[in-house]
């Protein structure tokens, strides 16, 4: 049998929980105070992943750059992959919300999307 120690990062009570696993498959989850607690943690030891966030250069905008974000989450081992591909990239002006920058980024089936607007000047 394996113990984790994992931080609960789904609400601001940050719960310490402890899962326990047993050839790979969670057999218990304590400390959470709540169902997501739960949910996360088995999540997390098994298949965790992450929304990606990051910021790309805006040509002749009002502003010199445009955050950025996976439409949805993304496998956590893929984190790195994504952010190269973000890198390179330079928008031109004007730029919208929920705008796609990158489709399907990193063969992941999500898109990466714009989440500020920026007017050109």
């Amino acid at each position: 049998m394996e113990k984790r120690q994992l931080t609960c990062i789904n609400c601001p009570l940050g719960c310490q929980i402890t899962v326990t696993l047993d050839n790979g498959q969670v057999t218990e989850v304590t400390g959470n105070t709540c169902p997501r607690g739960d949910a996360y943690a088995r999540n997390e030891v098994t298949n965790p992943t992450r929304v990606v966030t990051s910021i790309v250069r805006v040509n002749g905008g009002n502003l010199a750059a445009c955050s950025v974000k996976t439409k949805d989450v993304i496998p956590k081992g893929k984190i790195f992959d994504i952010l190269g591909e973000i890198k390179p990239v330079v928008l031109d002006a004007p730029v919208n919300i929920g705008d796609v920058i990158i489709p399907d980024v990193a063969g992941t089936g999500v898109d990466v999307i714009a989440t500020k607007n920026i007017v050109a000047v």
